[in-house]
Protein backbone atom coordinates (compact mmCIF):
# COMPACT_ATOMS: atom_id res chain seq x y z
CA UNK A 1 0.00 0.00 0.00
CA UNK A 2 1.48 3.08 -0.90
CA UNK A 3 0.18 6.71 0.16
CA UNK A 4 1.63 9.66 -2.17
CA UNK A 5 -0.30 13.17 -1.80
CA UNK A 6 -0.06 15.28 -5.26
CA UNK A 7 0.25 18.45 -4.15
CA UNK A 8 3.00 20.85 -2.09
CA UNK A 9 2.92 24.03 -0.50
CA UNK A 10 6.24 24.02 1.07
CA UNK A 11 8.40 23.46 -2.46
CA UNK A 12 11.57 25.13 -1.62
CA UNK A 13 12.69 26.65 -4.75
CA UNK A 14 9.54 28.14 -5.23
CA UNK A 15 9.21 30.50 -2.37
CA UNK A 16 8.35 33.69 -4.04
CA UNK A 17 5.58 31.90 -6.03
CA UNK A 18 4.38 30.68 -3.14
CA UNK A 19 4.73 33.88 -0.94
CA UNK A 20 2.55 35.90 -3.66
CA UNK A 21 -0.46 33.70 -2.54
CA UNK A 22 -2.82 34.84 -0.37
CA UNK A 23 -2.88 33.91 2.94
CA UNK A 24 -6.33 32.63 3.37
CA UNK A 25 -5.48 30.81 -0.33
CA UNK A 26 -6.07 26.85 -0.17
CA UNK A 27 -2.88 24.72 -0.27
CA UNK A 28 -4.82 23.09 -3.49
CA UNK A 29 -4.90 26.96 -5.42
CA UNK A 30 -0.97 27.66 -4.47
CA UNK A 31 0.12 24.25 -5.98
CA UNK A 32 -2.48 24.71 -8.85
CA UNK A 33 -0.62 27.95 -9.88
CA UNK A 34 3.00 26.35 -9.46
CA UNK A 35 2.03 23.82 -12.05
CA UNK A 36 0.27 26.49 -14.01
CA UNK A 37 3.28 28.05 -14.46
CA UNK A 38 5.30 24.58 -15.64
CA UNK A 39 2.46 24.31 -18.27
CA UNK A 40 3.02 27.52 -19.17
CA UNK A 41 6.87 26.75 -19.34
CA UNK A 42 6.53 23.68 -21.18
CA UNK A 43 4.44 24.73 -23.54
CA UNK A 44 6.66 28.30 -24.74
CA UNK A 45 9.78 25.74 -25.06
CA UNK A 46 7.58 23.68 -27.77
CA UNK A 47 6.49 26.38 -29.17
CA UNK A 48 10.56 28.36 -29.40
CA UNK A 49 11.34 25.00 -30.40
CA UNK A 50 8.79 24.64 -33.34
CA UNK A 51 9.82 28.91 -34.00
CA UNK A 52 13.92 29.17 -33.39
CA UNK A 53 14.85 25.74 -34.49
CA UNK A 54 15.48 25.23 -37.91
CA UNK A 55 16.14 21.64 -38.27
CA UNK A 56 14.00 19.59 -36.31
CA UNK A 57 14.31 16.34 -35.12
CA UNK A 58 11.41 14.37 -34.69
CA UNK A 59 11.84 13.18 -31.24
CA UNK A 60 12.39 16.87 -29.64
CA UNK A 61 8.89 17.03 -30.88
CA UNK A 62 8.01 13.63 -28.74
CA UNK A 63 10.08 14.80 -25.58
CA UNK A 64 8.50 18.54 -25.73
CA UNK A 65 5.00 17.29 -26.19
CA UNK A 66 5.45 14.50 -23.35
CA UNK A 67 6.61 17.31 -21.15
CA UNK A 68 3.90 19.22 -21.62
CA UNK A 69 1.51 16.19 -21.03
CA UNK A 70 2.57 15.26 -18.07
CA UNK A 71 2.56 18.79 -16.28
CA UNK A 72 -0.87 19.03 -17.74
CA UNK A 73 -1.98 16.26 -15.51
CA UNK A 74 -0.18 17.37 -12.38
CA UNK A 75 -2.25 20.37 -13.07
CA UNK A 76 -5.46 18.93 -13.86
CA UNK A 77 -4.93 16.34 -11.20
CA UNK A 78 -4.74 19.53 -8.53
CA UNK A 79 -7.92 20.39 -9.27
CA UNK A 80 -9.56 17.57 -9.39
CA UNK A 81 -12.62 17.32 -7.60
CA UNK A 82 -13.84 13.45 -8.04
CA UNK A 83 -12.07 10.17 -7.96
CA UNK A 84 -13.39 9.55 -11.20
CA UNK A 85 -11.86 13.12 -12.44
CA UNK A 86 -8.66 12.20 -10.89
CA UNK A 87 -8.17 9.30 -12.88
CA UNK A 88 -8.39 10.68 -15.81
CA UNK A 89 -5.60 13.23 -14.78
CA UNK A 90 -3.54 10.16 -13.60
CA UNK A 91 -3.90 8.68 -16.97
CA UNK A 92 -2.82 11.91 -18.92
CA UNK A 93 0.66 12.89 -16.33
CA UNK A 94 1.14 8.76 -17.29
CA UNK A 95 0.77 9.25 -21.04
CA UNK A 96 3.13 11.91 -21.18
CA UNK A 97 5.47 10.32 -18.52
CA UNK A 98 5.59 7.08 -20.97
CA UNK A 99 7.09 8.01 -23.83
CA UNK A 100 8.99 10.60 -22.33
CA UNK A 101 11.86 8.08 -21.58
CA UNK A 102 11.27 6.50 -24.73
CA UNK A 103 11.94 10.16 -26.70
CA UNK A 104 15.16 11.12 -24.48
CA UNK A 105 16.75 7.15 -25.72
CA UNK A 106 16.02 8.13 -29.22
CA UNK A 107 17.71 11.42 -29.15
CA UNK A 108 20.33 9.86 -27.19
CA UNK A 109 20.78 7.60 -29.88
CA UNK A 110 20.91 9.79 -32.64
CA UNK A 111 23.74 12.23 -30.98
CA UNK A 112 25.63 9.29 -30.26
CA UNK A 113 25.49 8.73 -34.26
CA UNK A 114 23.69 4.69 -33.26
CA UNK A 115 21.40 3.70 -35.45
CA UNK A 116 18.22 2.23 -34.15
CA UNK A 117 16.59 0.02 -37.11
CA UNK A 118 12.85 0.65 -37.32
CA UNK A 119 11.50 -2.51 -36.42
CA UNK A 120 13.53 -1.41 -33.08
CA UNK A 121 11.63 1.74 -33.10
CA UNK A 122 8.47 -0.06 -33.35
CA UNK A 123 8.98 -2.35 -30.57
CA UNK A 124 9.65 0.18 -28.93
CA UNK A 125 6.68 1.90 -29.44
CA UNK A 126 4.70 -1.27 -28.90
CA UNK A 127 6.24 -1.37 -25.60
CA UNK A 128 5.51 1.98 -24.56
CA UNK A 129 1.68 1.71 -25.20
CA UNK A 130 1.06 -1.53 -23.69
CA UNK A 131 3.06 0.11 -20.30
CA UNK A 132 0.91 3.09 -20.66
CA UNK A 133 -2.34 0.76 -21.20
CA UNK A 134 -1.42 -0.72 -17.88
CA UNK A 135 -0.47 2.22 -16.13
CA UNK A 136 -4.35 4.01 -17.18
CA UNK A 137 -5.84 1.02 -16.50
CA UNK A 138 -7.32 1.79 -12.91
CA UNK A 139 -10.98 2.45 -12.60
CA UNK A 140 -11.33 -0.03 -15.33
CA UNK A 141 -9.24 -3.07 -13.85
CA UNK A 142 -7.49 -3.55 -10.60
CA UNK A 143 -3.99 -4.73 -11.98
CA UNK A 144 -2.40 -1.29 -11.57
CA UNK A 145 -3.98 0.08 -8.69
CA UNK A 146 -6.16 -2.53 -6.29
CA UNK A 147 -7.78 1.16 -4.98
CA UNK A 148 -7.71 4.58 -5.37
CA UNK A 149 -9.49 7.32 -4.28
CA UNK A 150 -9.44 11.03 -3.82
CA UNK A 151 -8.99 12.42 -0.53
CA UNK A 152 -8.68 15.31 1.10
CA UNK A 153 -5.96 15.70 4.58
CA UNK A 154 -5.05 19.22 5.93
CA UNK A 155 -6.38 20.98 3.20
CA UNK A 156 -4.53 18.54 0.23
CA UNK A 157 -6.35 16.56 -2.22
CA UNK A 158 -4.64 13.77 -3.16
CA UNK A 159 -4.94 10.16 -5.08
CA UNK A 160 -4.88 7.99 -2.39
CA UNK A 161 -3.67 4.47 -4.26
CA UNK A 162 -2.85 1.39 -2.98
CA UNK A 163 -0.52 -0.92 -6.17
CA UNK A 164 -1.88 -3.57 -8.01
CA UNK A 165 0.48 -6.63 -9.40
CA UNK A 166 1.26 -5.30 -12.61
CA UNK A 167 2.58 -1.50 -10.69
CA UNK A 168 5.77 -2.97 -10.71
CA UNK A 169 5.59 -3.36 -14.80
CA UNK A 170 6.30 0.54 -14.73
CA UNK A 171 9.00 0.74 -12.38
CA UNK A 172 10.82 -1.97 -14.46
CA UNK A 173 10.03 0.11 -18.26
CA UNK A 174 11.34 3.25 -16.53
CA UNK A 175 14.54 1.27 -14.82
CA UNK A 176 14.80 0.20 -18.17
CA UNK A 177 15.12 2.88 -20.58
CA UNK A 178 17.47 4.84 -17.55
CA UNK A 179 19.88 1.94 -17.40
CA UNK A 180 19.87 1.89 -21.62
CA UNK A 181 20.48 5.21 -21.67
CA UNK A 182 23.29 5.68 -19.44
CA UNK A 183 25.25 2.72 -21.07
CA UNK A 184 24.79 4.28 -23.96
CA UNK A 185 26.43 7.05 -23.14
CA UNK A 186 29.61 5.29 -21.13
CA UNK A 187 29.96 3.00 -24.60
CA UNK A 188 29.65 6.22 -26.98
CA UNK A 189 31.95 8.13 -24.80
CA UNK A 190 34.68 4.98 -24.32
CA UNK A 191 34.53 4.35 -28.39
CA UNK A 192 34.81 8.60 -28.64
CA UNK A 193 31.17 8.52 -30.94
CA UNK A 194 30.53 11.47 -28.97
CA UNK A 195 32.30 14.43 -29.89
CA UNK A 196 33.42 15.52 -26.44
CA UNK A 197 33.14 14.92 -23.08
CA UNK A 198 31.54 17.97 -22.56
CA UNK A 199 28.25 16.34 -24.45
CA UNK A 200 28.50 13.59 -22.54
CA UNK A 201 28.65 14.91 -18.92
CA UNK A 202 25.48 17.17 -20.37
CA UNK A 203 23.67 13.94 -21.07
CA UNK A 204 24.65 12.22 -17.79
CA UNK A 205 23.45 15.46 -15.27
CA UNK A 206 19.99 15.75 -17.64
CA UNK A 207 19.72 11.69 -16.90
CA UNK A 208 20.92 11.72 -13.70
CA UNK A 209 18.54 14.56 -12.67
CA UNK A 210 15.36 12.61 -13.33
CA UNK A 211 16.71 9.44 -12.16
CA UNK A 212 17.59 11.42 -8.64
CA UNK A 213 14.19 13.19 -8.23
CA UNK A 214 12.15 9.79 -9.18
CA UNK A 215 14.12 8.18 -6.23
CA UNK A 216 13.66 10.76 -4.45
CA UNK A 217 9.55 11.05 -4.82
CA UNK A 218 9.51 7.11 -4.32
CA UNK A 219 11.49 7.30 -0.67
CA UNK A 220 10.31 10.53 0.65
CA UNK A 221 6.96 11.28 0.87
CA UNK A 222 5.95 14.56 -0.35
CA UNK A 223 2.91 16.40 -1.56
CA UNK A 224 4.45 18.14 -5.26
CA UNK A 225 5.71 16.38 -8.02
CA UNK A 226 9.14 17.45 -8.33
CA UNK A 227 9.38 15.32 -11.93
CA UNK A 228 7.49 18.32 -13.56
CA UNK A 229 10.45 20.50 -12.76
CA UNK A 230 13.14 18.61 -13.75
CA UNK A 231 11.48 17.77 -16.78
CA UNK A 232 12.04 21.47 -17.93
CA UNK A 233 15.36 21.47 -16.54
CA UNK A 234 15.94 18.39 -19.06
CA UNK A 235 14.50 20.11 -22.00
CA UNK A 236 17.31 22.68 -21.50
CA UNK A 237 19.80 20.47 -21.13
CA UNK A 238 18.40 18.56 -23.83
CA UNK A 239 17.83 21.61 -26.33
CA UNK A 240 21.53 22.99 -25.37
CA UNK A 241 23.49 19.71 -26.42
CA UNK A 242 21.40 19.72 -29.69
CA UNK A 243 22.08 23.21 -30.67
CA UNK A 244 25.57 23.17 -29.88
CA UNK A 245 25.97 19.72 -32.23
CA UNK A 246 24.19 21.56 -34.93
CA UNK A 247 26.44 23.95 -35.01
CA UNK A 248 29.49 21.66 -35.49
CA UNK A 249 27.65 20.04 -38.15
CA UNK A 250 27.49 23.66 -39.87
CA UNK A 251 31.63 23.97 -39.43
CA UNK A 252 31.67 20.31 -41.11
CA UNK A 253 29.91 21.54 -43.86
CA UNK A 254 31.97 24.88 -43.95
CA UNK A 255 35.13 25.32 -47.07
CA UNK A 256 38.10 23.15 -45.88
CA UNK A 257 40.65 26.67 -44.87
CA UNK A 258 44.31 25.57 -46.02
CA UNK A 259 47.38 26.44 -44.65
CA UNK A 260 49.55 29.52 -46.82
CA UNK A 261 51.87 27.31 -47.49
CA UNK A 262 49.83 25.45 -49.82
CA UNK A 263 48.08 27.62 -52.52
CA UNK A 264 47.24 25.24 -54.89
CA UNK A 265 43.16 24.66 -55.32
CA UNK A 266 41.52 21.32 -53.88
CA UNK A 267 40.79 20.20 -57.68
CA UNK A 268 44.42 20.61 -58.84
CA UNK A 269 46.64 18.41 -56.26
CA UNK A 270 50.40 18.83 -56.91
CA UNK A 271 52.43 16.09 -58.00
CA UNK A 272 55.78 17.16 -56.77
CA UNK A 273 55.80 18.27 -53.41
CA UNK A 274 58.63 20.86 -52.10
CA UNK A 275 60.79 20.32 -49.31
CA UNK A 276 59.13 22.80 -46.97
CA UNK A 277 55.39 21.29 -48.00
CA UNK A 278 56.83 18.27 -46.68
CA UNK A 279 58.92 19.73 -43.78
CA UNK A 280 55.35 21.38 -42.28
CA UNK A 281 53.59 18.31 -42.99
CA UNK A 282 55.86 16.10 -41.05
CA UNK A 283 55.71 18.67 -38.30
CA UNK A 284 52.08 18.91 -38.03
CA UNK A 285 51.07 15.18 -37.63
CA UNK A 286 51.77 15.41 -34.05
CA UNK A 287 48.91 17.65 -33.69
CA UNK A 288 46.29 15.29 -35.03
CA UNK A 289 43.66 13.73 -32.65
CA UNK A 290 43.30 10.25 -31.90
CA UNK A 291 40.53 9.78 -34.17
CA UNK A 292 42.43 12.16 -37.18
CA UNK A 293 45.28 9.52 -36.94
CA UNK A 294 43.16 6.71 -37.27
CA UNK A 295 41.89 8.69 -40.26
CA UNK A 296 45.39 9.60 -41.30
CA UNK A 297 46.46 5.71 -41.25
CA UNK A 298 43.80 4.07 -43.09
CA UNK A 299 43.99 6.51 -45.57
CA UNK A 300 47.91 5.39 -46.15
CA UNK A 301 46.32 1.69 -45.99
CA UNK A 302 44.68 2.41 -49.03
CA UNK A 303 41.48 2.25 -47.77
CA UNK A 304 38.40 3.92 -49.54
CA UNK A 305 35.90 6.07 -48.07
CA UNK A 306 33.28 2.91 -47.13
CA UNK A 307 35.82 1.07 -45.78
CA UNK A 308 36.73 3.78 -43.20
CA UNK A 309 32.89 4.91 -42.01
CA UNK A 310 32.67 0.90 -41.99
CA UNK A 311 36.00 0.58 -40.00
CA UNK A 312 35.28 3.36 -37.68
CA UNK A 313 31.77 3.05 -37.12
CA UNK A 314 30.90 7.02 -37.97
CA UNK A 315 28.84 8.50 -40.35
CA UNK A 316 29.96 10.29 -43.68
CA UNK A 317 29.64 13.93 -41.94
CA UNK A 318 31.95 13.02 -39.47
CA UNK A 319 34.66 11.65 -41.65
CA UNK A 320 34.28 15.21 -44.06
CA UNK A 321 34.50 16.99 -40.54
CA UNK A 322 37.91 14.75 -39.58
CA UNK A 323 39.46 15.15 -43.15
CA UNK A 324 38.77 19.26 -42.83
CA UNK A 325 40.40 19.19 -39.91
CA UNK A 326 43.26 16.98 -41.18
CA UNK A 327 43.83 18.87 -44.55
CA UNK A 328 43.96 22.02 -42.50
CA UNK A 329 46.34 20.88 -39.77
CA UNK A 330 48.92 19.57 -42.09
CA UNK A 331 48.77 22.09 -44.87
CA UNK A 332 47.19 19.64 -47.81
CA UNK A 333 43.62 20.06 -50.23
CA UNK A 334 42.87 16.54 -51.18
CA UNK A 335 43.33 13.44 -49.83
CA UNK A 336 45.47 12.21 -52.87
CA UNK A 337 48.13 15.65 -51.82
CA UNK A 338 47.98 13.71 -48.42
CA UNK A 339 49.21 10.43 -49.57
CA UNK A 340 52.01 11.35 -51.80
CA UNK A 341 53.42 13.79 -49.19
CA UNK A 342 52.82 11.11 -46.55
CA UNK A 343 54.93 8.04 -48.62
CA UNK A 344 57.08 10.39 -50.06
CA UNK A 345 58.35 11.52 -46.07
CA UNK A 346 58.07 7.40 -45.21
CA UNK A 347 60.09 6.80 -48.10
CA UNK A 348 63.37 9.18 -47.25
CA UNK A 349 62.63 8.00 -43.57
CA UNK A 350 63.57 4.58 -44.43
CA UNK A 351 66.37 5.87 -46.66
Amino acid sequence: MNRKPMLFLGATFLPVLLSGCSSTASKNTSISVIYAVTVFLSLVLLIGYCVLVQQKDKWFYLLFSSVLTVNMGYLALSAAKTTEWALHCNRLAYLGSVFLPLAMLMIILNVCEIKCGRFAVIVLFAVSIAVFLIAASPGYLDIYYKFAELRCENSVTYLYKEYGPLHIVYLIYLMAHFSAIITIIVYSTVKKKLKSHAHAAILLVAVGCNIGVWFLEKFIDTDFEFLSVSYIITELFFIGLYLMIQELKKQEQSPVISAPAVPESPDVPKTEESEEDCSYFESQLCKLTPTEQSVYDLYLQGKGTKEVLEILNIKENTLKYHNKNIYSKLGVNSRKQLIEIARRINAKRSD
